[in-house]
């Protein structure tokens, strides 16, 4: 079977988010790190090189295949923020109405700035993700 890509890893988050050159992308990624970190009550970790991850599951398919990940995260990409929130394991319409300019993916949220949203719906968004995922999923940690 593959091993799983995208792993917990011993790096700093700081030092990941430091890295961010474009300067109005980094203050939102500290910006978007203590958002999660209030609305998850999770330490960030990296997973893998790029993504900040809040809590963990482990997950198994029917198929046998199995690992962790983490429950709620996001990834400061070039073109967008990525918010991992397992759009399609609940609905989120109701708040995706109100958060304000984004495009949403299978399971993932994007925006561009900080500024284009709602924080205080995002939050909201993160805080129903990992609860949902926590619900789903007895025994994350």
């Amino acid at each position: 079977m593959a091993k799983q890509k995208t792993q917990p890893t011993n790096s700093s988050v700081t030092a990941f988010l430091d890295t961010i050159t474009d300067e109005k992308k980094r203050t939102d990624s500290y910006a978007i790190l203590e958002l999660m970190q209030q609305a998850t009550g999770y330490a960030p970790k990296m997973w893998g090189p790029a993504i900040v991850g809040f809590g963990s599951y482990h997950y198994k398919y029917d198929s046998g295949h199995e690992g962790d990940a983490p429950l709620t995260g996001f990834s400061p990409r070039k073109e967008a923020f990525t918010f991992y929130l397992m759009l399609g394991c609940f609905d989120h319409s109701p708040l995706l109405e109100k958060l304000g300019k984004h495009k949403t993916g299978k399971g993932c949220l994007y925006i561009k700035k900080l500024e284009d949203v709602d924080t205080t719906v995002l939050k909201t968004m993160v805080t129903q993700a990992s609860n949902a995922m926590k619900e789903k999923y007895p025994g994350s940690l």
